[in-house]
């Protein structure tokens, strides 16, 4: 894997759907050691993109649970609600080119279709090339073949989104940008070089791949950090009701986060304050741990 050159500037994008919890604690963490380790940035957004979902209420407490962890972000919080008229534009240059087409499906005209590997159906080109059509929706038209990426964790990655999803969705049905097209255009407008998040985000990848490719932005270095299980060995969630960070437990919460990601502390670091606890992480920060056996 060639070294990206770039100067080293990561994020971490929370949906305002609830609080923090231990499972996004990991991602936030790994993503904030991952830059601070490197001397880069660290930026934070808010993905509130699919407006009815999201609560300022919860935007505000993820902001004040990382301000009690001592996982401060440079420069100004990014709302994803506040960039419409930047999706738009995207989403235009692809209409433009031809890389994206109108869509009239509905949910009910996909039902008998296979499922894809993030949960939503297939999607067999009923309006690739229909002519006349009046959209709901607006998706990328899906080249054949494999898209193909390093990630810092999980080693190569090949994906053929053709054949797993088809053509997917950029602009929603409801009126709001969908996810895979947001989280590009954000990830190019602010510069972001390395995206550390959690592997239940990996079939994302591929998929915003090719939105980078479409609209000629650079792709970012991954790295897919494994996830936080609950007893079920379901994924920590807020729809599995999660227990939210208390901010009092700031420094065991960490403490448990750094031995999730193989980096345990020693005890002369556990004792010590958040900030020293922090500044332990960041000086034996090693990604690659998390890709041992």
């Amino acid at each position: 894997m060639v070294a990206d050159a770039r100067p080293h500037v990561g994020r971490f994008a929370p949906s305002p759907t609830g609080p923090l919890h231990r499972g996004s604690l990991v991602a936030a963490l790994a993503s904030w050691l991952d830059a601070r380790a490197a001397g880069g940035r660290w930026l934070l957004r808010i993905e509130d993109v699919d407006e009815p979902r999201c609560s300022r209420e919860a935007a505000d407490t993820i902001l004040r649970q990382l301000d009690a962890l001592g996982l401060y972000w440079d420069g100004e919080v990014v709302w994803q609600s506040r960039r419409t008229a930047l999706y738009r534009a995207a989403l235009d240059t692809l209409i433009a080119s031809g890389a994206a087409y109108g869509c009239a499906c509905t949910r009910r005209d996909l039902e008998s279709q296979p499922l894809a590997s993030d949960g939503a159906r297939r999607y067999p080109g009923t309006c690739r090339d229909r002519p006349g059509v009046t959209p709901r929706a607006w998706r990328l038209r899906v080249p054949a073949g494999e898209v193909a990426f390093d990630d810092r964790v999980l080693g190569r990655i090949a994906v053929d989104v053709a054949a797993d999803a088809g053509d997917f969705v950029l602009w929603r049905a409801d009126g709001y940008c969908a996810y895979q097209l947001a989280v590009v255009v954000d990830d190019a407008d602010q510069g972001v070089t390395h995206v550390v998040r959690g592997a239940d985000l990996l079939t994302s990848t591929p998929r915003q791949i090719l939105v980078q490719r479409a609209l000629g932005l650079p792709q970012p270095d991954y790295a897919h950090v494994p996830l936080v299980l609950d007893a079920h060995g379901e994924k920590l969630s807020k729809q599995t009701r999660a227990p939210a960070l208390e901010p009092s437990d700031a420094r065991a919460d960490l403490a448990e986060a750094l031995a999730f990601l193989r980096h345990p502390p020693p005890a002369d670091a556990l004792t010590a304050g958040r900030d020293a606890l922090l500044a332990w992480a960041v000086a034996n920060w090693r990604p690659q741990r998390l890709a041992a056996e």
